[in-house]
């Protein structure tokens, strides 16, 4: 199971942070988000909800993306999104016994590194990707410089990613992207506006090359 939810987060090189949006406004922003070929949607814990959240998603939209929870910091957030249905579970920092709880239950663990300590930590605990944070203070050199010693490392460039430099991120090594506000605008949701949704879903599902 791990391996098929990591295999699809390699495949669509795209995910969408959803983060502090009201709960009546999650499916038609999910609905957007899936009409621009984004096919994973990460919601945050740190948004209120969250376990329900996550789990109208995986009622409602399993068969067209992966739902996975974000801002995990603990075991038990990590068992609630887990039993809320989230297929993946990303940390903004490094806990080996979220990543442990995520490889006993089948589901892919992504945790926060910044150093290469770090990175190679998080893999020998079993992290089926890493995701490296804040990328956007880091740039994407820093993942060509770490990809040069580690370059069996799986990265997720996640935290000030945009429209601008996601091309650059994916050619200096990362496997994939996360995206926040730059996608999943807030400003947007308030005016209702899903068609700017969908574009910008299309525009960076195009930028990562897919």
């Amino acid at each position: 199971m791990r391996g098929e939810i990591v295999g699809t987060l390699l495949r669509t090189r795209v995910t969408a942070i959803v983060r502090g949006i009201p709960k009546e406004k999650l499916r038609r922003t999910a609905e957007a988000l899936s009409a621009g070929g984004v096919r994973a949607i990460e919601v945050t814990f740190d948004t209120p909800g969250a376990a329900e959240m996550i789990r109208q998603l995986k009622e409602e939209f399993a068969d067209r993306m992966l739902v996975g929870a974000g801002t995990v910091l603990d075991t038990e957030t990590c068992r609630t999104a887990i039993l809320s249905g989230a297929d993946f579970v990303l940390s903004p920092t490094l806990s080996t016994a979220v990543i442990a709880m995520c490889n006993r239950y089948g589901r892919a663990a992504v945790p926060g590194v910044m150093t290469p300590t770090e990175i190679l930590t998080a893999m020998e605990a079993g992290a089926d990707m890493v995701k490296v944070f804040p990328a956007g203070a880091l740039g994407p050199g820093y993942i060509k410089d770490v990809k040069g010693p580690l370059k069996q490392a799986c990265i997720m460039a996640v935290g000030g990613v945009n429209l601008e430099n996601t091309a650059d991120f994916i050619r200096a090594g990362a496997a994939c992207v996360g995206v926040g506000s730059s996608l999943v605008s807030a400003a947007l949701i308030k005016k209702d506006d899903y068609e700017a949704i969908a574009a910008r879903a299309k525009a960076f599902v195009q930028a990562a090359g897919l």
